[in-house]
């Protein structure tokens, strides 16, 4: 099946971000709607992708090698306020931060965000593995795994079309 210079680059995206949520790729694509996203995925991308055991979005191993990306577990592909949060979350060994506590880190470091970001970057990062939560009075995040064990590499923007 050959892909239309749109859907490779959707594919890649895919590969980049995985797993993932319609939510996600909604966002980055400018589409309306999460079912507009599914409608997508089904007609243009269903030999390339499957649903996970919690319905998150993975690429084939065929979609990685079609769009010339390694999808090695080592190399973590993430939005740049993504990354900056792995650079001040707290590590697997220290106490457990709150999404405010990060979203101070961050502007302590000159990112400026909101609640909302911060929480769903820091969801994402779990989804990935790279976060875990520690349930409190309040969700809290720390690192799951040691930072110098991953390879941090931030997507660019999507390409406006």
């Amino acid at each position: 099946m050959t892909l239309s210079e749109e859907a490779e680059s959707r594919l890649a995206d895919i590969v980049a971000l995985q797993p993932t949520k319609n939510g996600v790729l909604q966002e980055r694509w400018g589409m309306d709607s999460g079912s507009e996203v599914h409608q997508y995925l089904e007609n243009e991308l269903k030999e390339y992708y499957y649903r996970d055991e919690d319905s998150l979005i993975r690429a084939t191993p065929e979609a990685a090698a079609l769009v010339g990306m390694d999808d090695s577990e080592e190399i973590v592909r993430v939005p740049e306020l993504q990354a900056r949060i792995i650079d001040v979350l707290a590590g697997p060994d220290e106490d457990s931060q709150s999404v405010v506590s990060v979203l101070h880190d961050l502007r302590d470091v000159g990112v400026d965000s909101d609640p909302d970001a911060v929480r769903s970057g820091l969801r994402s990062l779990k989804d990935k593995g790279i976060v875990s939560l520690v349930r409190k009075t309040v969700p809290t995040f720390r690192l799951a795994v040691e930072r110098d064990t991953i390879e941090v590499e931030v997507l660019a923007d999507p390409v406006e079309s």
